[in-house]
């Protein structure tokens, strides 16, 4: 029985975690860095998660998963940017391939994939954004065209994290053109390995490759691979973007140096920068509970939209003003590492996941809703 079968206790949970990125940090084997979780793949550390039982924590037992709840799964995710760990491998299809499969997948897709996601064999990278739509996702141009036993898709897709080393893409296309933008839109799985698929990196100022633009030729689909309904894809994806958005990670990717800064202020003795800490701390444990009343929300079996958005646009707010703080204290410059790696990471944060505008127009949206409602 996996260690995520046995362990209960969000507690018992993060003493694992923290055993697990203490043993691989004493031995050399990763070095913690900001944004962890888009720029630090190491499939061998996913895969020892994996021999644990800590991906899929939330996932029904019949296809390996330990049918624990989302508050459990946000313990182990919080402990694993807390270190600053290698999770990169994983991270897309435990987040929110896995559960959108769970949500609208055929049972046959949900056998075929789930499991590979649980073990770790199964990459996962994001076909969403594109050159000319940018964060407005009802504007993708990716067409899905029927054809006997599936679809041919043609289209191109951009800032597809990890995609060079993906197994599978997650694709959001468009299979019918006649209405309005926001309709028509359906999603995939596809198979990295088929004829027509195309990778080529993006390097970043850093010089560092996660990103990719992906394009699709003619690319054949078989018809199990489609997730829920034809037409449907707007719905699916906007509660999709729940799991994306209501995360940890929106918090926690300048966690690691936001604790270099926070040492060396102890090491120093310097108590200058005590009161904006202070503050820094208090917004950290505001936007913890709020992760935890989405993992709540989850639990009840909820697309929490308006709350995830919101996280977000906060969370990015949060992630700035940490590296700020970093710059003005001036001691995260000593090794240097700590804050360049944020800083290079940095100005995707107010894009990735939606734009601050997009989210603060879903916010606005759904407020009006439920005052109309009431």
């Amino acid at each position: 029985m996996s260690i995520g079968a046995q362990v209960r206790t969000g507690a018992e949970l993060r003493q694992v975690v923290r055993e697990l990125t203490e043993e691989w940090l004493a031995a050399g084997r990763y070095v913690p860095r900001s944004d962890c979780w888009l720029r630090s793949f190491d499939l061998e550390f996913s895969r020892e998660l994996a021999r644990r039982g800590l991906i899929g924590l939330t996932w029904p037992r019949e296809f390996g998963g330990a049918g624990l709840d989302a508050r459990s799964r946000l313990a182990v995710t919080e402990e694993l940017l807390r270190a600053g760990a290698p999770v990169a491998a994983h991270w897309i299809g435990d987040r929110q391939i896995g559960p959108a499969i769970l949500r609208y997948g055929s049972p046959e897709l949900q056998r075929e994939l789930l499991p590979g996601i649980i073990r770790a064999e199964y990459i996962f990278c994001l076909g969403m954004s594109e050159p000319e739509a940018g964060s407005d996702l009802a504007a993708v141009r990716t067409s899905a065209v029927k054809v006997d036993g599936g679809w041919r898709v043609t289209g191109r897709k951009t800032w597809t994290s990890q995609g060079h080393h993906a197994t599978h893409a997650y694709l959001l296309a468009r299979t019918d053109s006649s209405g309005r933008k926001h309709e028509g839109l359906s999603e995939f799985i596809v198979d990295m390995s088929s004829e027509g698929v195309q990778v080529s990196p993006i390097w970043d100022m850093s010089g560092e490759h996660h990103f990719n633009e992906v394009l699709f030729t003619d690319v054949f689909v078989p018809d199990n691979r489609l997730i829920g309904q034809v037409g449907n894809g707007w719905r699916q994806v906007t509660e999709q973007l729940s799991f994306e958005r209501g995360g940890p990670e929106r918090v926690l990717s300048t966690y690691p140096l936001l604790r270099e800064v926070i040492q060396q202020l102890r090491d120093a003795d310097e108590h200058r920068f005590d009161a904006e800490l202070g503050d820094m701390v208090a917004r950290l444990s505001v936007l913890r509970r709020q992760c935890w009343e989405i993992a709540e929300a989850m639990d009840e079996g909820r697309a929490p939209i308006t709350e995830a958005a919101t996280l977000k646009y906060l969370g990015t707010r949060f992630e700035v003003d940490v590296i700020e703080f970093a710059r003005r204290t001036g001691f995260a410059v000593v090794q240097g590492e700590p804050l360049a790696q944020a800083l290079c990471a940095a100005p995707g944060f107010s894009i990735r996941g939606g734009s601050s505008d997009v989210l603060l127009s879903i916010v606005a949206k759904n407020e009006i809703r439920s005052l109309t409602a009431s």
